[in-house]
């Protein structure tokens, strides 16, 4: 009989693979719990998907906040991610502030407006990734605070912003902006040669100031990781992939507006499983 948790896992296993290959290698008692969070992650990540128009998509979002702020909705019981949400927040009692705050997060998905300033990248970054991986560091530590913060903090931006560089072929294809509006005119970059397919070198030089910041949040995540418990290393397994991408990112053959900066599944597997035993050496 299929479970709610393993719709969770089916859902995660779709659209955020690296996530579903890190859970598996997570404690098993726990591991329902990092899928719930995770399914929820990538329901609200892809809503721009599922809408034509902003309207729906702050409809679905407002949908998320009602249910964690208590709001019953009749719909619950047929959502299987929603009611493995719920079980898991029951469970490791976990602060629903953080997880409203990803739904609110995530509304900037929905318009094209340009991200304003790079500390307002960090804080999009810091709702929607670094939040997910301290909730999954209260997962697996039980629902005791693991005093993980400032590693989460770190961890997360930097695996957010590596991840919209490798996206943005297809955020530009788009009209969206996520490079800042602070750095793309500190190298006077005209963002609608973006839009047009142009990789200009203006372009170049603000990916390579945004490669940098990335490198700048794991050296720091470096310096906090002794404060990480080892039952909590699992959450920040993901971030081993930050490097290779990053060198996948600056090679100059890579056309960063024609080519995502990717690694084989099978090599993703090998980096994640490799690095498992040790994770926050390996990052």
């Amino acid at each position: 009989m299929t479970t709610d948790f393993d719709h969770a896992a089916d859902v995660v296993r779709q659209f955020d693979k690296d996530r579903y290959l890190t859970a598996l290698l997570a404690p098993e008692t726990h591991r329902d719990g990092l899928m719930a969070l995770y399914a929820y992650s990538a329901e609200i990540a892809r809503i721009r998907e599922l809408v034509s128009e902003p309207l729906p998509g702050e409809v679905r979002l407002q949908w998320w906040r009602d249910l964690l702020e208590g709001t019953e909705h009749g719909a619950v019981a047929s959502n299987p991610v929603a009611n493995a949400l719920l079980q898991t927040i029951e469970r490791y009692a976990l602060p629903k502030q953080s997880l409203v705050a990803m739904a609110d997060a995530r509304v900037f998905d929905l318009y094209n407006d340009q991200m304003p300033t790079l500390n307002d990248l960090e804080g999009y970054a810091g709702e929607t990734v670094s939040g997910l991986i301290q909730l999954a560091c209260l997962v697996l530590n039980d629902g005791r605070d693991p005093g993980t913060a400032t590693a989460a903090g770190h961890a997360g931006v930097a695996y957010a912003l590596t991840g919209l560089m490798r996206a943005l072929p297809w955020h530009a294809s788009r009209q969206q902006m996520y490079l800042p509006k602070d750095v793309c005119e500190r190298h006077n970059l005209d963002t609608e040669s973006v839009f047009r397919g142009e990789t200009t070198p203006e372009l170049r030089a603000v990916l390579a100031e945004m490669r940098g910041h990335v490198r700048h949040h794991l050296g720091r995540v470096r310096q906090v990781a002794e404060e990480v418990p080892t039952a909590c290393q699992s959450a920040f397994l993901p971030l081993v992939l930050v490097e290779p991408f990053l060198k996948k990112l600056e090679q100059d053959s890579l056309d960063p507006l024609k080519q995502v900066a990717e690694l084989s599944q099978l090599r993703r597997q090998w980096i994640l499983w490799r690095a498992s035993g040790n994770v926050l050496k390996a990052i």
